[in-house]
């Protein structure tokens, strides 16, 4: 029994437990202050046998609410007061946040939902202060009937008889009041997201920004895997390669080779790290096609014969295509080094006003990947989709060929 009693009573008074009940109490309670202001504005609101001033609160802020509904500013200021009373440490819009709008009004549907939200707090906060007061001041009427002092509280009946028995009933008033609050609190709640929450425009815009966000991720990744990929193919290469010399001489050219691969990888490494952090600006020192010479240089410290044509202005090329460009070649030479090893190289690129072309040449045997699955070149073929080019990648006589091809004018 005593089990059943406490799992009765967890539930009963967990939301008298939880500061946003509080919160949520004190946001209704605010919807009062228009009308409260208007009374005092209102000559004749508060004077003797008036009748109470609820029905001209409820009533006199109605113009001036619909008035300031057509500013869009004040969507604004309602959805931030109302995530943070009505639902406290949560922001945004998505599943996971407040599902609260906190920009202005675009459209006149928003300040149509403003005009209903506006005029819902108010005759919810006029209720809700109406029980306030009056709850509690019947609590202490009835207590003091059932110490036999004849009482009363203006708007209810006044108890000429005391009883002992008015003191069971003194709690009820509170009971009520808390219950109301709790209820109500959570009936605002949704109100506010459903006539403060993102409109189908913002909603589209946020799930266009979310879009962009997830596709600079998958575009990291696959950077991330060229740069990280590519040194450390280099350094396993040029580690075997100087234990199997023997020579101090290639030894100290290898570690050199090793400690510059390393270090372009740890600052590509915190590029991607700067890019992760939502409020850090867009790293302006990504390597571009200008630094080919790093890559080419790379390749043949471990040991490559790589033979390179660069033609044309890469210095003129906009940034996209020199960024992708670049890392598509150093791509190609890491899947060349890591599938066929140290054999010679032909490197073509070639920039004019219409297209940057590259391409890259090997033996065969880097042909492990004939098949296209590899991540490597199918980030190939996917940086130049999306540049608006194409590139293929196969095998082509008795080598294998990596060719794409960018075009400029578009993007220029």
């Amino acid at each position: 029994m005593s089990l059943s009693l406490a799992a009765i009573r967890r539930p009963l008074f967990k939301p008298l437990l939880r500061p946003v009940t509080y919160s949520r109490w004190l946001h209704l309670l605010t919807g009062c202050v228009a009308g409260v202001l208007m009374g005092f504005l209102r000559s004749g609101t508060f004077r003797p046998g008036h009748g109470g001033p609820w029905l001209s609160f409820a009533v006199l802020p109605v113009p001036i609410l619909l008035l300031a509904a057509l500013v869009p500013a004040v969507r604004r200021i309602e959805g931030l007061q109302a995530q943070l009373l009505l639902i406290p440490g949560r922001s945004g819009t998505g599943e996971r946040g407040s599902q609260i709008a906190t920009s202005p009004s675009a459209t006149w549907p928003d300040r149509g939902r403003t005009a209903v939200w506006l005029l819902l707090r108010l005759e919810a906060g006029v209720a809700m202060t109406a029980l306030t007061l009056q709850l509690p001041a019947l609590t202490v009427v009835l207590a003091r009937a059932a110490m036999g002092h004849a009482t009363g509280v203006t708007g209810w009946p006044s108890i000429d008889t005391p009883r002992w028995w008015y003191g069971l009933l003194a709690p009820l008033p509170l009971v009520v009041l808390l219950t109301v609050v709790v209820g109500a609190g959570a009936l605002m709640t949704g109100a506010a997201r459903l006539l403060l929450g993102p409109s189908a425009a913002e909603r589209l815009a946020a799930l266009e920004a979310r879009t962009e966000r997830i596709l600079e991720h998958n575009r990291l990744a696959q950077e991330l895997h060229d740069s990280v990929g590519h040194a450390l193919t280099v350094t396993v290469i040029q580690a075997g390669a100087a234990r199997a010399a023997g020579s101090p001489e290639f030894t100290d050219r290898a570690l050199a080779a090793i400690e510059d691969t390393g270090r372009q990888a740890l600052a590509d490494l915190e590029r991607a790290l700067r890019l992760l952090r939502e409020d850090a600006p867009r790293p302006a020192d990504r390597p571009s096609l200008t630094d080919a010479d790093r890559l080419l240089e790379s390749a043949r410290a471990a040991g490559a014969a790589v033979r390179a044509e660069v033609t044309g202005p890469l210095e003129a090329l906009p940034g996209p295509v020199s960024r992708e460009g670049y890392r598509m070649v150093q791509e190609a030479l890491t899947n060349v080094l890591r599938h066929a090893g140290p054999v010679p190289v032909s490197v073509r690129i070639a920039a004019d006003a219409d297209a940057l072309e590259l391409e890259i040449r090997n033996g065969l045997p880097a042909a492990s990947e004939s098949s296209g699955g590899g991540r490597g070149l199918r980030g190939i073929r996917e940086r130049a989709t999306l540049l608006g080019g194409e590139a293929e990648t196969g095998p082509e006589g008795d080598e294998w060929r990596v060719h794409a091809r960018l075009p400029l004018r578009r993007l220029g």
